[in-house]
């Protein structure tokens, strides 16, 4: 056989196994469209996924009414059975902004959390349950908002300290209600909050942090130092203008004054759908003794005002603590934040993650015909900053990126219609 005849023979098998791939992403994608299928973790819309101290991957998704957890012992590639939450099916808001979450305690339980859709259009319920037997069985679904009205309590946050208190907060409609029966006006949502510390058999009374917010956008919340929340969303100033806040617990049941931590000036009268994210990390060397007792907090937003539009990243500590020693500290607090992104390409839903003086930013683009995910980072706690690159590509939808920590390793998170639930390593991006 010649040369040529033998090319000819090798193009000839090699064709249709190519097309046969193409059928197949084809099929699956198709696949996830057919309500005759098993649920699958694939064809999840918003997943959340965090690790364990073992390194096991935990994720939490939805499909038909159920809410389904399953772990991977190998970084995404292969999962365990899915085990169902809730036996009995309800409505589950799986979006980019109000998706289920998913925390582990130092104790080793499971909480979770979720949003239930009611009847009526922006309305809701705050759902929960708990494992304590590694996500074998879960507690029957309960309620958190303790006002039932038919108004909406929704876009919930999660998160547990070392003490195995867990803590939420979401946007909550019930004084809009109250005003409008009133015949009163009432901008926007407010902020609640509760709390458990009995590992979620129950919650404290709801407490209102905030009134006038904006009323459909994720909220972030994270443990610091000392083990109580710092939460962050998008508010409402003067008449419609649409810039952050942060607040911080000072104990279980008082909160600090909330302070505006945006200044972008972004005036709407309509809903982003555009939430912030939120790391804590610890103070850098060089600082006061005083300051070092402190943490930094890694806050990253998009806003669309005519003057400064786009994606931000902003490093600030407590506002509420007053460290008068330290003229590096006093000069942060008032900096302004430092876009980042290409706002002509959609930069848009960006992610943030501090360890030590270590910090990464993930967001998502749109090149004309994928989107991407790229990746800035820094190792000196946001002073300065490596060139961006693109870390992950597809060519159909994607949901929001998110960052992973599995014992001092970053990870991407990052759900397509294309590939799937997609877990990426990123220390190779870091690399100096």
């Amino acid at each position: 056989m010649t040369y040529y005849a033998i090319v000819l023979l090798l193009l000839f098998f090699m064709l249709p196994a190519a097309a046969g791939h193409k059928s197949m992403v084809h099929s699956q994608s198709q696949l996830c469209h057919d309500p005759q299928q098993p649920a699958s973790l694939r064809c999840a819309p918003a997943p959340s996924a965090t690790f364990d101290k073992q390194g096991r991957l935990w994720v939490v998704w939805s499909s038909g009414g159920h809410l389904y957890v399953n772990f991977s012992v190998d970084q995404g590639k292969t999962f365990s059975a899915a085990h169902v939450v809730n036996s009995v099916p309800e409505a589950i808001s799986a979006h980019g902004e109000n998706r289920p979450k998913i925390v582990l305690s130092e104790q080793g339980k499971i909480y979770l959390s979720w949003t239930t859709p009611l009847a009526k259009r922006y309305t809701g319920n705050v759902r929960f349950s708990y494992s304590n037997d590694n996500g074998l069985t879960f507690s029957t679904p309960i309620t958190v908002n303790d006002n039932l009205d038919m108004t909406g309590h929704r876009f919930d946050a999660l998160a547990v300290n070392k003490q195995g208190t867990v803590f939420m907060a979401w946007l909550d409609k019930r004084d809009r209600l109250q005003a409008k029966r009133k015949g009163e006006s009432y901008k926007g949502a407010a902020l609640y909050y509760s709390l458990s510390t009995d590992g979620g058999h129950s919650f404290a009374k709801n407490q209102r942090l905030m009134s006038h917010t904006c009323e459909c956008c994720r909220v972030a919340m994270a443990i610091d130092k000392d083990n109580l929340p710092v939460i962050l969303w998008r508010n409402i100033y003067d008449v419609n203008t649409r810039d952050h806040s942060l607040i911080k617990l000072r104990d279980n049941h008082r909160a600090s004054k909330a302070v505006r931590v945006s200044f972008d000036n972004w005036q709407v009268d309509a809903c982003p759908h555009h939430g912030p994210a939120l790391s804590i990390s610890q103070m850098i060397d060089g600082v006061s003794e005083q300051a070092k007792k402190h943490s930094f907090y890694h806050l990253v937003w998009f806003n669309n005002a005519p003057e400064r539009h786009g994606l931000f990243y902003k490093r600030m500590s407590d506002p509420n603590v007053l460290i008068s020693d330290s003229k590096e500290f006093r000069e942060l607090e008032n900096g302004l934040a430092i876009p980042f992104g290409d706002y002509n390409k959609n930069a848009s839903h960006p992610d943030v993650l501090s360890l030590d003086n270590q910090v990464w930013l993930v967001w998502k683009e749109f090149n004309g015909e994928a989107d991407e995910v790229k990746l800035q980072y820094s190792d000196d706690n946001g002073e300065t900053w490596q060139a961006s690159v693109i870390i992950a590509t597809t060519q159909k939808g994607s949901d929001h990126p998110f960052l992973l920590n599995d014992n001092n390793m970053i990870y991407l998170q990052w759900q397509t219609e294309a590939e799937g639930f997609r877990i990426l390593p990123l220390k190779s991006y870091t690399q100096n």
